[in-house]
Protein backbone atom coordinates (compact mmCIF):
# COMPACT_ATOMS: atom_id res chain seq x y z
CA UNK A 1 0.00 0.00 0.00
CA UNK A 2 1.38 3.38 -0.98
CA UNK A 3 1.39 6.23 1.48
CA UNK A 4 -2.27 7.12 1.27
CA UNK A 5 -4.63 9.49 3.02
CA UNK A 6 -5.66 6.84 5.55
CA UNK A 7 -2.05 6.24 6.56
CA UNK A 8 -1.42 9.97 6.88
CA UNK A 9 -4.53 10.30 9.06
CA UNK A 10 -3.31 7.52 11.37
CA UNK A 11 0.06 9.19 11.67
CA UNK A 12 -1.49 12.59 12.36
CA UNK A 13 -3.63 11.11 15.13
CA UNK A 14 -0.57 9.42 16.65
CA UNK A 15 1.32 12.74 16.65
CA UNK A 16 -1.65 14.33 18.42
CA UNK A 17 -1.67 11.63 21.11
CA UNK A 18 2.08 11.97 21.71
CA UNK A 19 1.77 15.76 22.12
CA UNK A 20 1.28 15.65 25.91
CA UNK A 21 -0.27 18.60 27.75
CA UNK A 22 1.58 20.42 30.54
CA UNK A 23 -0.20 21.16 33.85
CA UNK A 24 2.45 22.91 35.95
CA UNK A 25 3.94 21.07 38.92
CA UNK A 26 2.74 18.39 41.33
CA UNK A 27 1.30 19.88 44.53
CA UNK A 28 0.81 16.66 46.51
CA UNK A 29 3.23 13.73 46.54
CA UNK A 30 2.10 10.21 45.81
CA UNK A 31 2.31 7.28 43.36
CA UNK A 32 5.97 7.93 42.63
CA UNK A 33 5.51 11.70 42.23
CA UNK A 34 7.31 14.32 44.31
CA UNK A 35 6.04 17.76 45.19
CA UNK A 36 7.45 20.08 42.54
CA UNK A 37 7.68 17.44 39.79
CA UNK A 38 6.48 18.61 36.39
CA UNK A 39 3.02 17.26 35.54
CA UNK A 40 1.72 16.33 32.07
CA UNK A 41 -1.26 14.41 30.71
CA UNK A 42 -1.55 12.25 27.59
CA UNK A 43 -4.41 10.61 25.74
CA UNK A 44 -4.53 6.92 24.82
CA UNK A 45 -4.73 5.16 21.46
CA UNK A 46 -7.31 2.44 20.87
CA UNK A 47 -5.91 -1.09 20.90
CA UNK A 48 -7.88 -4.24 19.99
CA UNK A 49 -6.48 -6.12 23.02
CA UNK A 50 -7.99 -3.53 25.38
CA UNK A 51 -4.66 -2.46 26.91
CA UNK A 52 -2.57 0.65 26.41
CA UNK A 53 0.28 0.00 23.96
CA UNK A 54 3.64 0.14 25.72
CA UNK A 55 5.31 2.11 22.94
CA UNK A 56 2.73 4.86 23.39
CA UNK A 57 3.47 5.25 27.11
CA UNK A 58 7.23 5.19 26.52
CA UNK A 59 6.96 7.86 23.83
CA UNK A 60 4.72 10.05 25.99
CA UNK A 61 7.04 9.67 28.97
CA UNK A 62 10.02 10.67 26.84
CA UNK A 63 8.14 13.67 25.43
CA UNK A 64 7.17 14.88 28.89
CA UNK A 65 10.76 14.54 30.09
CA UNK A 66 12.12 16.42 27.08
CA UNK A 67 9.72 19.30 27.64
CA UNK A 68 11.53 20.00 30.94
CA UNK A 69 15.09 19.95 29.60
CA UNK A 70 16.99 23.24 29.97
CA UNK A 71 17.54 25.42 26.95
CA UNK A 72 14.02 25.37 25.46
CA UNK A 73 13.27 26.91 22.11
CA UNK A 74 10.29 29.14 21.33
CA UNK A 75 7.96 26.14 21.43
CA UNK A 76 9.06 25.28 24.97
CA UNK A 77 10.99 22.21 23.91
CA UNK A 78 14.51 21.33 25.02
CA UNK A 79 17.49 21.78 22.74
CA UNK A 80 19.18 18.56 23.92
CA UNK A 81 18.18 15.31 22.22
CA UNK A 82 17.59 11.91 23.88
CA UNK A 83 20.49 9.46 23.57
CA UNK A 84 19.41 6.72 26.00
CA UNK A 85 16.36 5.46 27.85
CA UNK A 86 15.58 2.71 30.35
CA UNK A 87 12.01 1.91 31.33
CA UNK A 88 10.04 -0.66 33.33
CA UNK A 89 6.44 -1.54 32.53
CA UNK A 90 4.78 -1.97 35.93
CA UNK A 91 1.06 -2.47 35.25
CA UNK A 92 -1.28 -2.81 32.27
CA UNK A 93 -2.64 0.52 31.08
CA UNK A 94 -6.36 1.40 30.96
CA UNK A 95 -7.59 2.68 27.58
CA UNK A 96 -10.52 4.53 29.16
CA UNK A 97 -8.56 7.06 31.22
CA UNK A 98 -5.75 9.53 30.38
CA UNK A 99 -2.15 8.95 31.40
CA UNK A 100 -0.67 11.31 33.98
CA UNK A 101 3.08 11.86 33.60
CA UNK A 102 5.28 13.26 36.37
CA UNK A 103 8.83 14.31 35.58
CA UNK A 104 11.62 14.57 38.16
CA UNK A 105 14.55 16.74 37.09
CA UNK A 106 17.48 14.58 38.21
CA UNK A 107 20.41 16.55 36.76
CA UNK A 108 21.35 19.26 34.29
CA UNK A 109 25.07 19.22 33.52
CA UNK A 110 27.17 21.05 30.99
CA UNK A 111 26.41 18.52 28.24
CA UNK A 112 23.85 16.06 29.64
CA UNK A 113 20.44 16.21 31.32
CA UNK A 114 18.74 13.29 33.11
CA UNK A 115 15.04 12.90 33.88
CA UNK A 116 12.86 10.32 35.64
CA UNK A 117 9.27 10.00 34.43
CA UNK A 118 6.40 8.04 35.98
CA UNK A 119 3.28 7.31 33.95
CA UNK A 120 0.31 7.03 36.31
CA UNK A 121 -3.27 5.78 36.04
CA UNK A 122 -5.78 5.27 38.86
CA UNK A 123 -3.20 6.67 41.29
CA UNK A 124 -0.61 3.97 40.53
CA UNK A 125 2.43 3.99 38.21
CA UNK A 126 2.15 1.89 35.06
CA UNK A 127 5.64 2.84 33.78
CA UNK A 128 8.83 4.14 35.36
CA UNK A 129 11.48 5.52 33.01
CA UNK A 130 14.83 7.31 33.16
CA UNK A 131 16.12 9.12 30.06
CA UNK A 132 19.28 11.05 29.30
CA UNK A 133 19.63 13.96 26.87
CA UNK A 134 22.79 15.40 25.32
CA UNK A 135 23.84 18.46 23.37
CA UNK A 136 25.31 17.77 19.94
CA UNK A 137 29.05 17.15 20.28
CA UNK A 138 31.95 15.85 18.20
CA UNK A 139 33.81 12.66 19.15
CA UNK A 140 35.12 9.27 18.05
CA UNK A 141 33.12 7.84 15.13
CA UNK A 142 32.63 4.17 14.18
CA UNK A 143 29.78 1.67 13.94
CA UNK A 144 28.99 -2.00 13.51
CA UNK A 145 28.60 -3.08 9.88
CA UNK A 146 25.06 -3.43 8.50
CA UNK A 147 23.68 -6.86 7.55
CA UNK A 148 24.39 -7.99 4.02
CA UNK A 149 22.14 -9.59 1.42
CA UNK A 150 18.85 -8.29 2.84
CA UNK A 151 16.15 -7.78 0.17
CA UNK A 152 14.98 -4.21 -0.46
CA UNK A 153 11.67 -3.24 1.19
CA UNK A 154 9.98 -3.06 -2.20
CA UNK A 155 10.69 -6.78 -2.61
CA UNK A 156 9.19 -7.79 0.76
CA UNK A 157 5.44 -8.31 1.42
CA UNK A 158 3.82 -5.79 3.74
CA UNK A 159 1.43 -6.38 6.62
CA UNK A 160 -1.32 -5.13 4.31
CA UNK A 161 -0.41 -7.79 1.73
CA UNK A 162 -0.59 -10.48 4.42
CA UNK A 163 -3.58 -9.33 6.45
CA UNK A 164 -5.47 -6.78 4.36
CA UNK A 165 -8.23 -9.17 3.22
CA UNK A 166 -8.87 -10.67 6.68
CA UNK A 167 -11.96 -9.41 8.52
CA UNK A 168 -10.66 -9.43 12.08
CA UNK A 169 -9.96 -6.54 14.53
CA UNK A 170 -6.35 -7.59 15.12
CA UNK A 171 -5.69 -8.04 11.39
CA UNK A 172 -7.12 -4.60 10.65
CA UNK A 173 -5.04 -3.09 13.46
CA UNK A 174 -1.79 -4.40 11.98
CA UNK A 175 -2.63 -3.74 8.33
CA UNK A 176 -4.86 -0.65 8.14
CA UNK A 177 -4.83 1.15 11.48
CA UNK A 178 -1.09 1.30 12.11
CA UNK A 179 0.83 4.54 11.56
CA UNK A 180 3.77 2.42 10.32
CA UNK A 181 4.43 0.09 7.42
CA UNK A 182 6.03 -3.19 8.55
CA UNK A 183 7.67 -5.69 6.19
CA UNK A 184 9.18 -8.94 7.53
CA UNK A 185 12.03 -10.23 5.38
CA UNK A 186 11.83 -13.81 6.74
CA UNK A 187 8.01 -13.79 6.75
CA UNK A 188 5.58 -12.34 9.26
CA UNK A 189 4.39 -14.17 12.39
CA UNK A 190 0.84 -12.82 12.30
CA UNK A 191 -0.97 -15.95 11.10
CA UNK A 192 1.35 -18.79 12.03
CA UNK A 193 4.90 -19.81 12.97
CA UNK A 194 7.79 -19.32 10.58
CA UNK A 195 8.62 -22.33 8.35
CA UNK A 196 12.06 -22.52 9.98
CA UNK A 197 13.01 -21.62 13.52
CA UNK A 198 15.65 -18.92 13.82
CA UNK A 199 16.99 -16.69 16.56
CA UNK A 200 16.97 -13.62 14.30
CA UNK A 201 14.85 -11.66 11.88
CA UNK A 202 15.03 -8.57 9.67
CA UNK A 203 12.14 -6.12 9.39
CA UNK A 204 11.75 -2.98 7.27
CA UNK A 205 9.79 -0.21 9.02
CA UNK A 206 8.61 3.19 7.78
CA UNK A 207 6.01 5.77 8.83
CA UNK A 208 2.95 5.79 6.58
CA UNK A 209 3.31 9.47 5.83
CA UNK A 210 5.76 12.37 6.03
CA UNK A 211 6.91 13.48 9.48
CA UNK A 212 7.78 17.11 10.32
CA UNK A 213 11.48 18.04 10.25
CA UNK A 214 11.90 17.65 14.02
CA UNK A 215 14.66 15.27 15.12
CA UNK A 216 13.17 14.75 18.56
CA UNK A 217 9.88 13.73 16.97
CA UNK A 218 11.62 11.22 14.67
CA UNK A 219 13.48 9.68 17.61
CA UNK A 220 10.28 9.47 19.65
CA UNK A 221 8.37 7.81 16.81
CA UNK A 222 11.12 5.20 16.46
CA UNK A 223 10.70 4.45 20.17
CA UNK A 224 6.95 4.16 19.68
CA UNK A 225 7.23 1.81 16.70
CA UNK A 226 9.82 -0.63 18.02
CA UNK A 227 7.82 -2.03 20.94
CA UNK A 228 5.53 -3.99 18.61
CA UNK A 229 8.50 -5.90 17.14
CA UNK A 230 10.98 -6.45 19.93
CA UNK A 231 9.90 -9.88 21.20
CA UNK A 232 9.19 -11.44 17.81
CA UNK A 233 12.60 -13.17 17.53
CA UNK A 234 11.73 -15.12 20.70
CA UNK A 235 8.46 -16.24 19.11
CA UNK A 236 10.27 -17.13 15.87
CA UNK A 237 12.87 -19.28 17.63
CA UNK A 238 10.31 -21.00 19.86
CA UNK A 239 8.14 -21.99 16.90
CA UNK A 240 5.16 -19.82 17.83
CA UNK A 241 3.28 -16.85 16.36
CA UNK A 242 1.02 -14.01 17.45
CA UNK A 243 -1.90 -16.30 16.61
CA UNK A 244 -0.72 -19.17 18.85
CA UNK A 245 -3.65 -20.27 21.07
CA UNK A 246 -3.53 -18.96 24.64
CA UNK A 247 -0.34 -16.99 24.01
CA UNK A 248 0.17 -14.28 26.65
CA UNK A 249 2.87 -11.65 26.06
CA UNK A 250 3.73 -8.38 27.75
CA UNK A 251 6.78 -6.09 27.74
CA UNK A 252 8.58 -6.00 31.09
CA UNK A 253 11.35 -3.49 30.40
CA UNK A 254 12.89 -1.62 27.50
CA UNK A 255 16.28 -0.03 26.89
CA UNK A 256 17.21 2.12 23.91
CA UNK A 257 20.17 4.09 22.63
CA UNK A 258 20.00 6.61 19.80
CA UNK A 259 23.36 6.90 18.04
CA UNK A 260 22.66 9.23 15.14
CA UNK A 261 19.86 11.26 13.60
CA UNK A 262 17.01 9.15 12.24
CA UNK A 263 14.24 9.69 9.69
CA UNK A 264 11.28 7.44 10.42
CA UNK A 265 9.49 8.44 7.20
CA UNK A 266 12.30 6.69 5.29
CA UNK A 267 12.85 2.92 5.36
CA UNK A 268 14.69 1.59 8.42
CA UNK A 269 16.00 -1.96 8.79
CA UNK A 270 15.65 -3.73 12.14
CA UNK A 271 18.25 -6.48 12.64
CA UNK A 272 16.87 -8.46 15.59
CA UNK A 273 18.25 -11.32 17.70
CA UNK A 274 16.76 -13.47 20.47
CA UNK A 275 19.31 -14.03 23.27
CA UNK A 276 17.48 -16.17 25.82
CA UNK A 277 14.13 -17.52 26.99
CA UNK A 278 13.51 -18.98 30.44
CA UNK A 279 11.16 -18.72 33.41
CA UNK A 280 8.32 -17.34 31.32
CA UNK A 281 10.53 -14.50 30.05
CA UNK A 282 12.35 -13.81 26.79
CA UNK A 283 15.11 -11.35 25.89
CA UNK A 284 15.71 -9.85 22.44
CA UNK A 285 17.81 -7.03 21.00
CA UNK A 286 17.78 -4.98 17.82
CA UNK A 287 20.04 -2.72 15.80
CA UNK A 288 18.40 -0.22 13.46
CA UNK A 289 20.06 0.80 10.19
CA UNK A 290 19.12 3.25 7.48
CA UNK A 291 18.77 1.98 3.94
CA UNK A 292 22.30 3.28 3.32
CA UNK A 293 23.65 1.16 6.19
CA UNK A 294 24.03 3.85 8.87
CA UNK A 295 23.45 2.57 12.42
CA UNK A 296 20.98 4.96 14.06
CA UNK A 297 19.83 3.10 17.18
CA UNK A 298 20.19 -0.01 19.34
CA UNK A 299 17.67 -1.44 21.78
CA UNK A 300 16.86 -4.38 24.02
CA UNK A 301 13.71 -5.68 25.66
CA UNK A 302 12.70 -8.44 28.06
CA UNK A 303 9.11 -9.60 28.09
CA UNK A 304 6.78 -12.09 29.69
CA UNK A 305 5.98 -14.91 27.28
CA UNK A 306 3.56 -17.55 28.50
CA UNK A 307 2.28 -20.45 26.45
CA UNK A 308 -0.05 -23.35 27.33
CA UNK A 309 1.61 -26.44 28.67
CA UNK A 310 2.39 -29.02 25.99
Amino acid sequence: MARDDQGADRLAHLLHVLDVTAHGTVEQAGSGANVGDDLFTGETLHQPNGRVYGGQVLAQALTAAWRTVDGPDDAGRGARLPHSLHGYFLRPGDLDVPVDLTVERLRDGRSFSARRTHAIQHGRPILSMIASFQERQDGVEFQAPPPQGVPAPEDVPSALDTLGAIDHPQARHWSHDSAFEVRHVEGALFLGPAPERSDRQHVWVRARGPVPDDQFLHRTLLLYACDQLMLEPVLRLSGHAWSSPELSMASLDHAMWWHRDVQVDEWLLFEQVASSAQGGRGLASARVFTRAGVLVASMGQEGMIRLPAA
